[in-house]
């Protein structure tokens, strides 16, 4: 990787400014040039977007679809151009943009990789020296010689991840390309990725998945019609990205404060929340133990509502949730009426510290009609095991079995 001297950004992004001519058809563009008659109306994808990226920096960028991030990314690496603004980068920047961007579906992937390699500033040096490392990376074996046209997409991520993360740039940038494929290898992806930033690599990172960006990311832009709406920790951008998606009226972006965790309509709304065992309410527990959540909500309408529980780890990863609309439970409340609700559940995960985030919405998901969202309403500790001990995050029951050869073969007579 290249080591960039001092401490300035790897790349600063100052005041950019990008929109787009929207044709209702294809023959309009014709008819505009021919008549010079206005025929399209237009886009602004990115209006006023200000930020850096340090050295060995990670930042995320969520949005909704047609906040403008893919715009953004394609800017940044260069494959747009902005219509205003600046855009300052030192030392090479690579990455995972749209399938099949600076492929050619005529050519092999062998020869692709020459062609899209040199694309993104790597020299022929520097190609013949990695051009083995490349092929053996995307596990592509005997389909490097076929044509892309015939890869499927999932086979176009491997070879543009491998070519890209080759390149030894200062500055990664991966969207949502990476979704794509199987689960093995987009394992193999993250875990190049996150070597990639403990080298001192920085990344600019898009993507749906709230998990991954908490994870890999050390601060996170969340950008709404084409404008950075917020610009803080990725729990807090979250945070507001779960506000914005549920749609709830009146409320701007925020810090992540006790006042912000909790949003929604309130007409019913959530009072208390408590975990607990058969001795009570308590804050910590074993693994495995059985515990009941208590939900006390109170309403001021008449409705049936969804009630739902989400348990996230210290990381802020999801780790269970359910509602009662996946439970098929029907939930209703009256006006003027306070209603208990409680979940009960072992709590089959891991040692370490949790956070439960409950709800009321319509049908499954928050983004219907959300009544309460409380973020983090309350903690608990896992100290131990009830049972057996486990690795990773939840206990599975498993059943497991030596059988001897000579068990075999009587087994089959």
């Amino acid at each position: 990787m290249d080591r960039l001297q001092g401490d300035g950004p790897v790349l600063e992004v100052k005041h950019l400014f990008k929109q787009f001519r929207i044709y209702n058809r294809a023959a309009d563009r014709l008819i505009e040039a021919l008549a010079n008659r206005k025929r399209h109306r237009l886009h602004v994808a990115l209006d006023d977007i200000s930020f850096s990226l340090k050295q060995g920096e990670a930042i995320g960028v969520l949005g909704q679809n047609g906040a403008g991030k893919s715009t953004l990314l394609k800017l940044v690496s260069g494959v747009l151009l902005p219509d205003a603004g600046q855009i300052e980068r030192r030392g090479r920047i690579t990455g995972l943009l749209e399938l099949g961007t600076g492929f050619d579906g005529k050519l092999s992937g062998r020869d692709n990789i020459a062609v899209n390699a040199r694309l993104i500033g790597m020299t022929g040096a520097e190609i013949a020296e990695r051009f083995d490392e490349i092929v053996a990376f995307s596990e592509l074996g005997e389909f490097i010689d076929a044509p892309v046209r015939t890869y499927s997409s999932g086979m176009v991520m491997r070879l543009g991840f491998a070519v890209a993360i080759h390149a030894d740039p200062v500055c990664f940038i991966v969207d949502e390309a990476l979704a794509v494929g199987d689960a093995r290898f987009q394992q193999k992806c993250l875990k190049r990725i996150r070597e990639f930033r403990d080298r001192g690599g920085s990344i600019l990172y898009v993507s749906h998945d709230i998990n991954s960006v908490k994870i890999l990311c050390d601060r996170a832009l969340l950008l709404s019609h084409g404008k950075i709406a917020f610009d803080g920790s990725p729990d807090e951008a979250a945070q507001n990205y779960f506000r914005l998606i549920a749609g709830v009226d009146g409320e701007e972006p925020q810090a992540y404060e006790a006042e912000s965790a909790s949003y929604g309509a309130l007409r019913t709304r959530i009072k208390h929340v408590v975990v607990a065992n058969r001795f009570g309410p308590s804050e910590r527990f074993a693994s495995g133990e059985e515990v009941t959540i208590t939900l006390d909500c109170e309403s001021s309408q008449d409705v049936a509502l969804s009630v739902g529980i989400l348990i996230r780890d210290r990381f802020g990863q999801d780790v269970f949730g359910t509602n009662t609309a996946l439970l098929r439970k029907e939930v209703r409340f009256s006006s003027g009426e306070r209603v208990s609700c409680r979940f009960s559940l072992p709590l089959n995960f891991a040692p370490g510290k949790y956070t439960v985030t409950v709800a009321l919405h319509s049908d499954d998901t928050h983004v219907h009609d959300c009544q309460h969202w409380w973020d983090a309403a309350a903690t608990f500790e896992i100290a131990g095991f009830t049972s057996e001990a486990f690795s990773g995050l939840c206990y599975v029951p498993v059943q497991f079995e030596q059988r001897c050869e000579q068990d075999l073969l009587e087994s089959t007579r």
